[in-house]
Formats: C-alpha cells, structure tokens, sequence
C-alpha cells in the first residue's frame, strides 16, 4: 500500500491513485527497519521522508536510500505524520496523538494485545471469539509440572516483547501427551530462559493455518480485508525450523465469515484504543470452527 491510498487531510490531501498535491513530511520511528520499503515509496512519491532505526544491529540498513536520524523526538515538530512500526511504542504515540499529532501506529491497547498473549485471549473471549486453552509462564520448572499434570499436545511460544535472540524460539509438540515438549523444556531450560523468560503454552488444534487482517483508521476499517497464509518454516515444502517469518500467500476480500468471526468483534475495542494502522489475528480453521491464536497490531 502506498501513501497515496494511506493519507487523506485537509489541505494536505493526496487521493488514491492521484499525483502527490502537496508534499508531506514523514517521521518513520522503526524498531528493526521493517518499514523502510513504505518509506522508499513515499519518498519516490515526493514527499520527505526521515527514519530512526532503534535497533544497533538494523542501523544502516538503507544506508543511501533513506535520511537517518539518532533522536526522532527531535522532529517531531517537523513532520507532518508520524509513523511507528512496531509494538511497543503505543505510550509515545498515544501522547503524540493527545498533541493533535497525525499518527499511524500502536497504541497501549493494541500493544498487549500482542505482547501479552494471555491478555490479548481475554480480550477474544470477552468479544465472544473462540479461543484455545492457553496459560502464561515465567518459570520452566513450573511449565514442566503442569504439562505433566496435564498431559496433551501444547505449542510452545515466547511471550512479551521478546529480544531477537529468541523470536524463532517456537516449538510445535507433534505427541499427544506432551512428551517431546517435556523433554525439549528439560534439557533447554538454562538456555530458554535467557531468550524467552516469559512464555506461552497453548493446546495444539489441527487445520489451516490462516490469518485475517485489515487497515484501521481509528473509527472503520478500510475495506478491502486481507486474508494471508503465512510460511514460517525455513525451507520449502514447509520443513526446517521455524522462522519469524518467510513469507506469505494473500488476497484481498470483501469482509467474509472468517473476518467477521473474528477480527471484525474486536471494532469497538480499537476505536475506543485510538489505534490507526494494520491490525490482524492468526488463526487455525478446520471443520469444527476456527481457532484464533495470536493478534499482530503493526
């Protein structure tokens, strides 16, 4: 999606599919350079473009493409839209948005949503959306017991705003009782606690693995929606371990049952959350229902 489909304002207004009028000034706040392809678009559009990259190791990726900047509070006043990337900068744009400042991004809402997997499943029960069971933990030791207790074929995902070092930390159990899990937990708990000491176990359903997501503009979401099919695995054939992400299959629709099973009963929790930008939730669809997993607000 370009600028040109994003923005519309007053005086500054740019219409879908028409030449840029009045060339705006866009402060890009990234966590891991995840939007610079967006940046490089508006800026070949014409308007100005500045980007923070707030991670070391992302920092000169797109080196001569994009016009970096150290501290983006420092223009803030320059821009004319803000746009954060990633989760965990809700608290910043929820006060910029106070400011009468153009936003697109996180809010505090959106960003448990994701970041707190459990409090982003009360949130889909609360809006009558079937969830899976599913509990938190911060200890290993603990995590062990129960599935013990509880025998059953769980996934294993990190929880919070976990470091890179741990964002391919996922383990899918193929036993029905646990045991591959169990014995992945005992002789990796030293390790995985350091990449992922906060966790999630979630019981395993087979089907599809399908997403539902749409751009939110802080009251309606802007239709078309987007279905995707997400590939984590690092190889072809879906083999390998899993990655953060290798890809997608998509297509645009009009709102469909998958849509308004579930993310369409979350629209008065985002427009309460002042939240504008892509918001979509994972899910596991097979003959028996569908089964969302986990929201990405960015």
């Amino acid at each position: 999606m370009s600028g040109n489909d994003v923005i519309n304002q007053k005086e500054n207004t740019v219409d879908a599919g028409s030449d840029v009028k009045t060339p705006l000034k866009f402060l890009f706040i990234s966590k891991e350079s995840l939007s610079g392809d967006l940046a490089l678009t508006l800026k070949q559009e014409g308007h100005e473009v500045k980007i923070y990259i707030k991670a070391k190791s992302d920092a000169d990726v797109y080196d001569g493409f994009l016009e970096k900047v150290s501290d983006w509070e420092s223009y803030v006043d320059w821009c004319d839209i803000v746009v954060f990337d990633h989760v965990g900068f809700g608290d910043a744009a929820e006060k910029l948005r106070r400011k009468g400042k153009k936003v697109i991004g996180g809010s505090p809402y959106t960003d448990r949503l994701e970041i707190e997997r459990e409090f982003g499943q009360s949130e889909m029960r609360k809006y009558d959306i079937t969830v899976l069971p599913s509990r938190n933990f911060s200890n290993y030791d603990e995590a062990i017991e129960f599935i013990k207790n509880n025998p059953a074929r769980y996934v294993f995902k990190p929880n919070g705003n976990t470091p890179s070092s741990g964002k391919g930390l996922l383990f899918l159990g193929e036993e029905e009782d646990g045991k591959d899990l169990l014995e992945m937990l005992g002789q990796n708990r030293e390790v995985w606690q350091k990449k992922a000491p906060l966790f999630h176990l979630q019981r395993f359903v087979s089907g599809v693995e399908v997403a539902v997501g749409a751009f939110f503009n802080g009251k309606e979401f802007i239709l078309p929606i987007n279905v995707n099919f997400e590939h984590k695995r690092i190889f072809s054939g879906d083999i390998g371990p899993f990655t953060g992400d290798m890809g997608e299959l998509m297509f645009w629709s009009a709102p469909n049952y998958l849509f308004k099973e579930t993310l369409g009963r979350i629209l008065p929790a985002l427009q309460q959350s002042g939240y504008i930008g892509y918001v979509d939730i994972n899910c596991i669809a097979n003959g028996r229902g569908i089964y969302p997993l986990e929201f990405t607000c960015r």
